[in-house]
């Protein structure tokens, strides 16, 4: 099934195309502002993000920015009444991967949806922290000129956790991230942050993945390294 975030603060034309898309048998999340996405987006995991412009406490350019700076490689398409040639450079520039203006026909959205939905944007090229980084459409990733040994699995997970960068991160939100909708046996995410930080410490990272009690993992670099 596919998962969308749709962020529009008009709340009837919001309604229409939550209604239209779900009758597509896809899942639907709705926020009303810029804010209130990011803390969506931080909190789940999307296939689409459907984002208008103009949007109250933060635009839809700076939310679209922000998430590529954090590494979020979710598409993106701009929903906007806007139809100036500059206004879609500036939505492309800021990380966009389409363009739809209003009115439109929601089976071409559903079709855009459809298209996007199977990939990740390639407006985020990489992650980096410390001196690891990590590819985002090649799957590796590299501490210095070492390649770090990472199978789909830790790989999503280290993902997640550099788009953290140094936040813990939840079990939950880990699970979602390397599984999606499957759910793995119960030490099965212990397993795999082994083998994590031992790829790591086998590449000479200077960064460490580190437990919380009670609440996740995340990435610490060492001061001292190197």
């Amino acid at each position: 099934m596919i998962r969308v975030l749709l962020v529009e603060d008009d709340i009837g034309l919001a309604g229409n195309v939550l209604d239209y898309l779900e009758l597509e048998d896809m899942q639907c999340d709705h926020a009303s502002n810029g804010v209130a996405a990011l803390q969506l987006i931080d909190q789940h995991q999307y296939d689409v993000l459907v984002l208008d412009i103009n949007l109250p406490r933060l635009d839809g350019f700076s939310v679209c920015e922000r998430m590529r700076n954090d590494g979020n490689d979710i598409p993106v398409i701009m929903l906007t009444a806007r139809d100036q040639l500059e206004d879609k450079l500036t939505g492309f520039q800021k990380g966009a991967d389409d363009y739809l203006i209003k009115p439109f026909a929601m089976a071409e959205l559903v079709a855009r949806v459809t298209a996007l939905s199977g990939r990740r944007s390639a407006q985020v090229n990489q992650l980096v922290m410390g001196n690891v980084t990590l590819k985002i459409n090649g799957q590796e990733a590299q501490a210095g000129s070492n390649n770090i040994k990472l199978s789909p699995i830790t790989y999503a997970l280290l993902k997640k956790l550099m788009q953290a960068k140094g936040d813990v991160v939840s079990r939950e939100r880990l699970i979602e991230a390397a599984w999606k909708d499957s759910v793995p046996e119960s030490n099965v995410l212990k397993v795999h942050m082994h083998h994590l930080r031992k790829g790591l410490e086998q590449a000479n990272a200077s960064i460490s993945v580190l437990s919380k009690p009670n609440s996740g993992f995340y990435l610490a670099e060492d001061v001292d390294h190197g």
